[in-house]
């Protein structure tokens, strides 16, 4: 029996929230628009012509009717008034022919440049988004829904343009029922108007279940991942995890299977009902025109014109009501696409704000800094105060969860603080571009991405501007010993990484490292902040990246997370984190005088040793 995290319940948007949602259709046909003007235009402008084509063939085929009975018997036909009838009526049909094949045409090459575009706009926005929005359940739906917005969208074009096609269309054919008898209208609307109210219900049903359930439709593609990813084949392998996965997505699955399936139940069984009122009031229509031209009211051609406009124009009706219905639908998921393009980062620059000095003067100063993830009570770090001057190293070292990452990221503003201020200079962090402060820091996690691309690409990463300059990748690759592992890759740095494309290879931990470090090389910084950089090492190679780790901090800042104390040793001052406060500050030996938490620590992994 597996249990799943309760889904945030939402009510259907009231009346006023739907009208606000269609609004948002003259926003996303400028967004269409301004993809490319001259598909749209020629979009439009082919719609609107066809939009007469139902309405000029009725009359046409009328008039061919008539023609034909009042030459029946005749002792000489009148041939060519037939014959002009009939080729005009395949002129108007090869034409149409020939302008709705354009119009796929244009609808599908701009359907592509579209959805390029809002994908090339998504994640635009969201490499603008700070760290605090990603780690956000709520924010990350919403991303979910966007993204999954880039492929769909085009089809509302579609619906919106056939919609107005459609309308033209109507209002050429009522225009034919205007005239010969005003009550058809009123069948027309009896016929349509009782499907149109029960789809658009249906249609805000529909919605308000794809909202709620967006959290589980997300642990859905997870469980898809990690039940055949290369990433997690060995565990699930191992501890035997397929059934596990399996299960648990088929639970999942099958409970959304029933909420769907009960709603979709509902909608077809009101469906039924209501299209059957409306076949009535369509024969009972019927029934009117047949017993006029019974009467010699009409005759036999205005009684084809008339019974196929009314078709055509229930028809319509019925498409434009229902396209509405699903135009509405389909302004409620545009409405989340908005709504995430309008969300803005918590960590931003302020207009005017100034780059970050080059070089820095002071350093850094953080003054009684706390800090509380988001949606968290605990606080990660409290009253933390310490600097950074230039050129200084500060390792520093705790148990897991005392808040040195944490602290880290706080300095790369990936986080701002929930009290106290960071210092860069003598001004407060938040005052300064944060695109400047990020280009002066270079950061290599613990858990740095390994990105299935070329190993230069891997490298260059970490100055990205720089992916073409290949001494420079090269330089930094001797530097971090990744240069070792080009060597023994077939085509060395064009080599791809990862297993996700063919040929790629699959590096071990150390290899990634090294890797990884090369990024730190490649990076013009100022600050550089390395977590945990040799933790996947062997020996000898620690020892060679150390005896180049002088070199990389020369002159800099530099910030060391480790828990190998042959690696603190190098800092110029270690700073000891616990429970997210700063107990000890000071050299190796001060502290290891001190006798506290350092000194333990270390006097346990020297025990290792010996």
């Amino acid at each position: 029996m597996f249990t799943f995290q309760r889904r945030k319940e939402i009510d259907l948007p009231p009346w006023r929230e739907r009208l606000v949602a269609l609004r948002l259709i003259p926003r996303f046909l400028l967004l269409v628009q301004e993809t490319h003007r001259g598909y749209a235009a020629g979009i439009v402008s082919l719609r609107v012509l066809l939009a007469f084509r139902p309405a000029v063939q009725l009359y046409i085929g009328k008039l061919i009717i008539d023609a034909v009975l009042a030459n029946v018997g005749a002792e000489s036909p009148d041939w060519g008034l037939i014959f002009v009838y009939v080729a005009f009526e395949l002129a108007v049909a090869l034409v149409g022919d020939i302008m709705q094949r354009s119009v796929n045409l244009l609808e599908s090459l701009l359907g592509d440049l579209f959805s390029n575009r809002l994908s090339v706009q998504i994640m635009e926005h969201a490499g603008a988004m700070d760290l605090e929005r990603f780690e956000d359940p709520e924010f990350y739906d919403s991303l979910e829904r966007a993204r999954r917005q880039t492929v769909g969208r085009i089809g509302l074009l579609s619906m919106v343009l056939t919609m107005g096609q459609n309308l033209i269309t109507l209002a050429s054919l009522m225009a034919i029922l205007v005239t010969y008898n005003v009550w058809l209208l009123v069948l027309l609307v009896v016929a349509v108007l009782p499907s149109f109210i029960g789809e658009t219900h249906f249609a805000g049903l529909s919605y308000s279940l794809l909202f709620r359930w967006t959290p589980e439709r997300r642990e859905l593609d997870y469980l898809r991942y990690v039940a055949t990813s290369d990433q997690t084949a060995k565990e699930v392998k191992l501890f035997g995890l397929s059934d596990f996965f399996t299960k648990r997505y088929e639970a999942l699955a099958d409970q959304y299977y029933d909420a769907n399936k009960e709603l979709a139940t509902r909608r077809a069984a009101a469906g039924g009902l209501l299209t059957g009122l409306s076949t009535i009031a369509y024969y009972v229509a019927n029934g009117f025109v047949i017993i006029d031209t019974v009467l010699g009211r009409h005759t036999l051609g205005d009684l084809t014109m008339l019974v196929g406009s009314f078709q055509r124009s229930r028809s319509l009706i019925m498409s434009v009501l229902l396209r509405s219905a699903d135009v509405y639908e389909q302004s409620l998921f545009l409405r989340d696409l908005f709504t995430f393009l309008e969300t803005k980062p918590l960590a931003s620059s302020k207009p005017g704000a100034p780059p970050v000095p080059r070089p820095i003067a002071s350093g850094f100063e953080l003054k009684d800094v706390g800090f509380r993830y988001p949606g968290s009570e605990a606080w990660a770090l409290r009253g933390v105060s310490l600097s950074l001057a230039p050129g200084e190293r500060i390792a520093l070292v705790g148990e897991n969860g005392a808040g040195k990452t944490t602290l880290v990221k706080l300095l790369a503003r990936l986080y701002d603080p929930s009290e106290g201020e960071i210092l860069l200079d003598g001004r407060d962090l938040r005052e300064y571009d944060v695109e400047t402060l990020r280009r002066a820091i270079g950061v290599i996690f613990q858990d740095f991405v390994r990105y299935d691309m070329l190993l230069r690409e891997n490298i260059a990463v970490g100055c990205i501007d720089a992916l073409d300059d290949m001494p420079r990748i090269e330089e930094a690759a001797e530097r971090s010993l990744a240069n070792q592992v080009a060597e023994m890759l077939d085509d060395g740095f064009d080599h791809m990484l990862g297993r996700r494309f063919e040929g790629g290879a699959n590096l071990s931990g150390g290899e990634w490292q090294k890797v990884g470090l090369a990024r730190a090389y490649m990076r013009d910084a100022q600050i550089l902040i390395l977590d945990e950089p040799t933790a996947a090492l062997d020996a000898r190679a620690e020892f060679e990246v150390f005896q180049r780790f002088t070199e990389l901090t020369r002159d800099k800042m530099a910030v060391l997370i480790s828990h190998r104390f042959s690696t603190v040793r190098m800092a110029d001052r270690i700073v000891v984190l616990e429970d997210g406060h700063v107990t000890e500050d000071g050299t190796h030996e001060e502290l290891l005088e001190l006798g506290g938490c350092y000194a333990e620590l270390f006097t346990l992994q020297a025990a290792g040793y010996q």
